[in-house]
């Protein structure tokens, strides 16, 4: 179904209204209430900055609350129509600052869109706002004993609407996939305010294009998710996992292979970190696994549904005792709390190391050794002191690497991410794994995509939005010869 409201009375807008973002409040109120549309110089920062922080800091002149769909709509085409830029916001845990506004742009933001509708247990669905928590929705699906496969560490700040924007994905991937394997059914909003439902909540479904994996991971460059249907699946009856040390990346992958063999379906995480990253939890207060100083740590988790279940997964790691250097096994629900509580804490005791350079990339696990040995030895090779940090979800390619140079300055950025993208390009990785493009990896998207490529997702990017008004310059640079 494709709607498209009328245009609201532009009411108080006129010749005589003042210059810039701020002209077009009074027309927002209109179609929001007052209430709902924010100006000033004093703004709260969620508007204005990513919530972990980067290197663009916003500046939010008009920040525009839609509760309604409809609203979403009528907010768009009059932006369309009057040419003026918006930038979409959701909870902004975004790490490429894209959703971080300049002061030209209007905020959108979907805080507001938080329906959720009812579980639809016999199909394994529920349909939710943009606006809504992801884990506001694992809450109400796990009542009815099923669950979202989306797993993130953001989830209670991160909102459905961005998940799919920029197809998260998480610690769960290797048993679940990302968002776009669980999205049955999407309403958008066009730039010029049409509003579409896009697909049915069929399993089976092939008529014609299925439109709505074109906005799954766009970013909000293509149009603006104003709610989802995803699929759920049964809750796991139980939990087990182990935290194991190993002398390198090939034993990781055997200790992989077997699990995947012995268990089929059953890993749900398969999480690796270095040495160095490892050694940044000494002297936290945090609860280690196993000690200090072995090459490389494993965490390895696999629901439990059937009864042999996790005699299989102890028979696998006994099977395989050679491989591994040591090792812990969850014996209780609070041992494998533990084991997530130590992992989970390496990305905020890595980013107390600043300046830092933090990337998400995905390399062929066979490559990556190589590929950071690349890197390593370029990165030396310009900052002699440089510290290496590396962790993230071997299972599915997803590495996070951390650089810290040594210097107290930000301003040989490009040289690093330079050294990091081309190794990766070299080894047929991506410059992103899960976190999207927006504008800090924007000059870097031809390291992965090839020229024919990117120039069928500017024939996209035009078609869809041909005066470049939703999330201008994201992903891909603003062309403004190329707008009308």
């Amino acid at each position: 179904m494709t709607t498209r409201p009328p245009l609201v009375r532009e009411g108080t807008a006129s010749a005589g209204a003042p210059q810039g973002v701020a002209a077009h409040a009074d027309v927002l109120r209109l179609i929001v209430g007052d209430r709902h549309v924010l100006t000033g110089p004093d703004l709260p920062l969620r508007y204005t900055q990513d919530l972990w922080g980067s290197d663009r800091v916003g500046v939010a002149g008009v920040v525009v609350r839609p509760g309604t769909a409809e609203e979403v709509a009528l907010v768009l085409r009059y932006c369309h129509d009057h040419h003026q830029p918006v930038v979409v916001q959701g909870g902004m845990t975004g790490l490429v600052s894209g959703g971080v506004p300049a002061a030209d742009e209007v905020v959108l933001s979907t805080e507001r869109l938080t329906a959720v509708g009812p579980v639809d247990e016999a199909s394994g669905t529920v349909s939710a706002g943009a606006g809504v928590t992801l884990a506001a929705l694992q809450e109400h699906a796990a009542a009815h004993g099923l669950m979202v496969p989306i797993d993130i560490a953001s989830k209670d700040s991160a909102t459905i609407g961005g998940c799919v924007a920029t197809n998260a994905g998480g610690v769960n991937v290797v048993g679940y996939g990302m968002t776009r394997r669980h999205v049955r059914s999407l309403r958008v909003a066009l730039a010029d305010g049409t509003l579409l439902d896009l697909s049915t909540d069929l399993v089976k479904d092939n008529a014609g294009y299925d439109l709505k994996q074109l906005f799954v991971g766009s970013e909000g460059t293509l149009g603006v998710v104003v709610s989802a249907t995803l699929a759920l699946l049964p809750a796991p009856t139980g939990r087990t996992g182990a935290f194991c040390a190993v002398a390198d990346v090939d034993a990781a992958l055997r200790l992989l292979g077997a699990l995947r063999s012995r268990l089929p379906g059953a890993l749900t995480a398969f999480e690796v970190v270095w040495a160095d990253a490892y050694a940044v939890l000494d002297g936290t207060g945090v609860r280690l696994p196993l000690p200090l100083g072995h090459p490389l740590y494993v965490l390895a988790e696999c629901r439990t549904t059937r009864p042999d279940d996790e005699a299989a997964f102890l028979e696998c790691l006994d099977d395989l005792a050679d491989e591994l250097v040591d090792s812990a096994v969850a014996s209780s629900a609070a041992d494998l709390k533990a084991f997530w509580q130590a992992r989970e804490r390496i990305p905020s005791e890595v980013l107390r190391m600043q300046p830092l350079f933090g990337f998400d990339v995905s390399v062929p696990a066979r490559e990556l050794t190589a590929c950071l040995e690349t890197v390593g030895e370029r990165l030396r090779a310009e900052w002699p002191q440089v510290r290496l940090l590396v962790f993230g979800h071997l299972g599915d390619d997803n590495v996070h690497i951390a650089v810290a140079t040594g210097e107290r300055t930000r301003e040989r950025k490009p040289e690093v991410e330079h050294i990091v993208y081309a190794a990766v390009s070299a080894c047929g990785g991506s410059i992103s794994a899960e976190h999207g493009i927006g504008f800090e990896k924007r000059e870097y998207l031809g390291y992965t995509r090839s020229a024919g490529e990117l120039e069928l997702m500017r024939t996209l990017k035009a078609a869809l939005d041909p005066r470049g008004v939703l999330n201008r310059g994201r992903v891909l640079p603003w062309d403004t010869e190329a707008a009308r």
